[in-house]
């Protein structure tokens, strides 16, 4: 069964940095794509970033210049180091797992930016 992990979330000041974790455990990882998501409140959850095994990524235009997302497959570990933070990057973060049909999701991990 796969298992996801994210950590790193916190409160911060705009204009400052975070970086989130997600760890994956229980499936084949290195040629797995693995997604960050984020739902603000009162808001639908949405796609912020993915990497792809080899290290293909994916942004979000609201991100893009501002975040960056890599991964670490020894560690099964994909980071997002999120800079130059606004206030309405504030919400729940969550990553996804996918490979092959199969997905999996973490239990999210609160960011909030104070103005």
């Amino acid at each position: 069964q796969v298992q996801l992990v994210e950590s790193g979330g916190g409160m911060v000041q705009a204009g400052g940095s975070l970086r989130l974790s997600c760890t994956v455990s229980g499936s084949v990882f290195s040629i797995s794509i693995v997604e960050w998501h984020r739902q603000g409140p009162g808001k639908q959850r949405e796609f912020v970033a993915a990497v792809a095994g080899g290290g293909n990524t994916n942004y979000a235009d609201s991100v893009k210049g501002r975040f960056t997302v890599s991964r670490d497959d020894a560690k099964n570990t994909v980071y997002l180091q999120m800079n130059s933070l606004k206030s309405e990057d504030t919400g729940v973060y969550y990553c996804r797992y996918r490979y092959f049909g199969n997905e999996s999701w973490g239990q999210g991990t609160q960011v909030t930016v104070s103005s």
